[in-house]
């Protein structure tokens, strides 16, 4: 497994687990059995937390849809240098970040976590072409 496939891994698994806390709070707010039943709009709320840690769930399925193909064409042509694996890395931990900080709603520092995360994608994007 190339360094770039590792850290696509642990940001599957990272994404694959968010919805885990929040659906905690569902059955907690609404019982087992109301945390089962069909959405309603009699339903009683999330925590505060927990809504925005779907939130913060959705931006990371949105945002997989994006980083996953750019890692996966540079495994398809065998390209890998150590800014390709940092660019992986330092993507996995703004996700981590932005799940903490959007979980705690801190704006600011949700939207840097983000914008991290989308510099990390964009020179993926950039090595693709091999001007990174």
């Amino acid at each position: 497994m190339t360094r770039e496939l590792f850290w696509l891994t642990l940001t599957v698994i990272l994404t694959g687990l968010m919805w885990i806390p929040y659906v905690l709070n569902r059955c907690q707010v609404r019982g087992l059995t109301g945390a089962m039943a069909n959405p309603s709009r009699n339903d009683k709320p999330h925590a505060e937390w927990a809504n925005r840690m779907m939130f913060a769930h959705d931006n990371a399925v949105e945002n997989l849809i994006i980083f996953a193909p750019l890692v996966l064409i540079l495994n398809s042509i065998d390209y890998s240098t150590k800014w390709t694996v940092l660019a992986c890395a330092v993507y996995f931990w703004s996700r981590v970040a932005h799940l903490i900080v959007y979980t705690l709603g801190l704006p600011v520092f949700r939207t840097l976590a983000f914008t991290v995360g989308f510099f990390a994608q964009a020179a993926l994007a950039l090595a693709i072409f091999k001007i990174l």
